[in-house]
């Protein structure tokens, strides 16, 4: 088994002795959310810490604890915008209402505004502690955007001499959607096969009905009844293969992506 990359398992030496060899920290980020009736509420964060995992022991580095927290509820929330959502709430024994936006303390604007903050300052930590590239692995999709958002930030402060580390953020399905045409969905075959290859004691299947029924909350080309574990260990690892390619280059060309508006350029090793 390989040794453990999660930076809050690991003793100072340990963690000394892998930052050196590879200062590179994956910071997963997701949500709780509705994944259907078959998936856990947590999927999104635990494919993110997964995947991140895959990286850094394919590539070197530390993982960050996941973020379940304090992400923009009222834009991009199943519970709150989906057309379902009154059915979701039914499953889950909630008064709809509870998505509303008088529930929150906190306007769109602002709990966006929050979220990039927190984003911010968490990348300015990883950055106290040592690492010279600082990677968020967003698990729940519209968070890509939040999290770009917060490297943007990152690298200005960064041009004012206020870091050293070098800031880049990916969701999985962006990075090898030229491979598969079915890449990224919401609780339908990639993302549960992603659950089976990760934590396959955290699906039942069985629970789906048949394919000529409708399923709450699940979006996707693939139908979760055709997901499988060896389907979801491929498609992570093609992910990771591809992020810490991106990883790698930031490690050995930095100044490519040191200038204003290059922190979130891609592929740039493909020209070498």
């Amino acid at each position: 088994m390989p040794d453990d990359v999660r930076y809050q398992f690991l003793r100072p030496e340990q963690i000394v002795k892998r930052r050196q060899e590879c200062p590179v920290v994956y910071i997963p980020i997701g949500t709780l959310e509705w994944h259907g009736i078959h998936n856990a509420v947590g999927a999104d964060t635990l494919q993110a810490e997964g995947i991140a995992i895959r990286c850094a022991q394919m590539g070197g580095g530390l993982v960050f604890p996941p973020l379940y927290y304090g992400e923009p509820r009222l834009d991009s929330l199943m519970e709150a915008v989906a057309d379902d959502r009154q059915q979701i709430a039914e499953a889950m024994a909630l008064d709809p209402a509870n998505f509303l936006a008088d529930r929150q303390p906190f306007t769109v604007a602002e709990q966006a505004s929050h979220y990039q903050d927190l984003l911010l300052h968490v990348l300015s930590e990883a950055d106290t502690l040592g690492f010279k590239i600082g990677v968020l692995v967003a698990g729940h999709y519209p968070l890509i955007d939040h999290a770009r958002a917060a490297v943007l930030q990152y690298h200005q402060r960064r041009m004012n001499g206020h870091h050293q580390m070098l800031a880049w953020a990916f969701v999985d399905y962006l990075l090898v959607q030229d491979q598969y045409p079915d890449a990224g969905d919401h609780a339908a075959g990639w993302e549960t096969s992603h659950m089976l290859a990760l934590h396959p004691q955290t699906v039942n299947l069985d629970a789906l009905p048949d394919r000529d029924q409708s399923l709450v909350g699940v979006m996707g080309m693939m139908p979760p009844q055709d997901a499988t574990a060896a389907y979801g260990d491929e498609i992570i690892e093609q992910a990771a293969r591809a992020a810490v390619q991106e990883v790698n280059d930031r490690l050995v060309n930095p100044r490519r992506y040191q200038g204003h508006g290059t922190a979130l350029s891609e592929s740039l090793w493909r020209s070498r």
